[in-house]
């Protein structure tokens, strides 16, 4: 399974910005989630999305601002950053789970994607 994150950038603090994920169909029966990296930081879960949307989980620092959401007839998954901060810049990587309920843990992902850069400047 290939992803192709998409949808990075520059921002100003305050701003927004939607990231993009296109996975292949086998990824339509499975969990996605999305994970960042910031420098000298080990890579930290974001959210994540159940196979049908029916549940989703969120990182306490980006709940409220941040929104999950997939479009299965697409294989696309989208994160929506709202009010983002310079703390949230990071390299932004999207994964596909094991099974159909995501979770924190990124041993629950078995495909990820190369990544792509959020940058929030003050």
């Amino acid at each position: 399974v290939q992803l192709q994150a998409s949808g990075g950038g520059s921002v100003q603090a305050g701003g927004s910005m939607r990231l993009s994920c296109e996975a292949g169909r086998t990824s339509s029966n499975n969990a996605m989630g999305w994970f960042r990296q910031a420098p000298g930081k080990e890579r930290e879960f974001v959210g994540t999305i159940a196979w049908n949307g029916g549940y989703v989980l969120y990182e306490d620092s980006v709940k409220g601002r941040f929104t999950v959401s997939r479009d299965r007839a697409k294989n696309t998954m989208f994160l929506q950053m709202n009010s983002l901060k310079p703390e949230d810049t990071a390299v932004y990587y999207c994964a596909v789970g094991r099974s159909s309920i995501g979770s924190r843990e990124s041993s629950s992902y078995r495909y990820w994607g190369q990544g792509t850069q959020v940058t929030v400047s003050s």
